[in-house]
């Protein structure tokens, strides 16, 4: 369903140890904008509802709300550096209309 990088995955475990959330599952929330892109949120959530998938990925529980399933379906979450010492999660969705697949290689 989606794909957690090892670099995401050791950031989400930090931020839970940091904020005293560990042993929470990450809840994933994705919704579509009216320019077709999709608007992203992410948090720390105990609280499962009907309807939401719970993942295992990267030794990670990750809980996604049934409205957003389709959205993220073949994303994978990465964290990395967008400027010297800025960090920040990027979400890669071939569901996003402004996603632009990475270059082979790159």
């Amino acid at each position: 369903m989606i794909t957690i990088t090892p670099a995401a995955a050791g950031q989400i475990r930090a931020s839970a140890k940091q904020g005293n959330m560990e042993g929470l599952p990450m809840r994933i929330a994705a919704r579509r904008q009216t320019d077709g892109s999709i608007h992203y949120g992410m948090g720390f959530d105990d609280n499962q509802q009907e309807g939401d998938l719970l993942v295992h990925v990267e030794d990670i529980d990750i809980v996604i709300a049934m409205a957003s399933q389709p959205l993220v379906e073949g994303m994978t979450v990465d964290y990395v550096e967008i400027e010297p010492d800025s960090f920040q999660f990027i979400f890669m969705n071939p569901n996003d209309a402004n996603y632009i697949p990475p270059k082979k290689g790159a």
